[in-house]
């Protein structure tokens, strides 16, 4: 990593991370404060975390937004910024210069970070949906994050959030094929929760679907797809084809494929808890009240 420091504090997520802690350590050499979250690891990764001079704190996971949130409140960040980080993520050098000038600008109070997703080795740059934000940096000035589906999202005014153009590496499949399916088998019960809700109180906003700001408009058609039939199907078309996923060779048919499978496993989960919901309402209803 450059020679370079900066007064970031670095907030780390982790979970049986022996195998990838090492790499996104190594890569915040500029960092003198780094505070690794576990939810209980039984490998080495608490102990890889010490040898890098991380302080580490122990919550039970529940949801991404209340272990971010926690790691704000409770764990005594050093700095105003803080930089929050999966341990299969790794900064570049690019993505630190930009920090740096961007928070002298004193302009936003957080900001949303593009990721490359790599898989097999190979950055999946049409398949993968790039550039997808997320906030990751932010001022621990009264932020916080609230939860949506399987993720987080910023629980402030979208005005005070910027925008970076330099990304962080994302190594999703690190850990195998295997542990993605499982992991996407429980993010896709969370997504069946939030489907659910949008059809019932949410409302797209249209004018989003065409606007020139790339966040709006992936917000706007994430609130449209929930409405949509034969999901799975037109996932896969959007990002194979309309996304050009092909220019990824194989392995982005095969991510292409992998999300679809996704989509499917969301579809399933929504029909299956509607069907439950449905039973519960006529035991409800069939019940004489006492």
């Amino acid at each position: 990593m450059v020679n370079i420091k900066l007064p970031i504090s670095v907030l780390i997520l982790t979970l049986n991370e022996e195998d990838n802690l090492p790499v996104c350590l190594a890569a915040l050499s500029w960092c003198d404060d780094i505070v690794v979250l576990d939810s209980g690891s039984t490998d080495h990764t608490c102990i890889i975390a010490e040898k890098f001079g991380a302080r580490i704190y122990s919550r039970e996971f529940d949801t991404f937004a209340s272990q971010r949130n926690y790691g704000l409140e409770k764990t005594d960040l050093k700095h105003e910024w803080v930089l929050h980080l999966d341990a299969d993520e790794v900064m570049t050098g690019d993505l630190l210069h930009e920090i740096k000038s961007k928070i002298q600008e004193e302009r936003f109070d957080a900001y949303r970070i593009p990721c490359k997703m790599i898989f097999w080795g190979k950055w999946l740059r049409y398949s993968g949906m790039y550039p997808t934000y997320q906030v990751r940096l932010t001022r621990n000035r009264g932020f916080r994050f609230r939860q949506v589906g399987h993720g987080q999202k910023e629980d402030m005014d979208l005005e005070r959030v910027g925008t970076l153009e330099n990304p962080y590496l994302h190594y999703s499949f690190s850990k195998g094929i295997g542990e993605w399916f499982d992991k996407h088998n429980r993010y896709a019960g969370q997504e069946a929760d939030e489907t659910i809700r949008q059809i019932r109180y949410g409302n797209v906003d249209w004018k989003s679907l065409i606007s020139r700001d790339a966040y709006k408009r992936r917000m706007a058609l994430k609130q449209f797809s929930y409405r949509l039939p034969f999901r799975p199907f037109f996932r896969f078309a959007y990002m194979y084809f309309l996304k050009m996923g092909f220019l990824d060779g194989i392995a982005g048919f095969h991510y292409c494929c992998m999300v679809a499978i996704y989509e499917y496993m969301i579809v399933l989960k929504v029909k299956e808890k509607r069907q439950e919901q449905s039973k519960a309402d006529l035991t409800s209803g069939g019940c004489p009240k006492k």
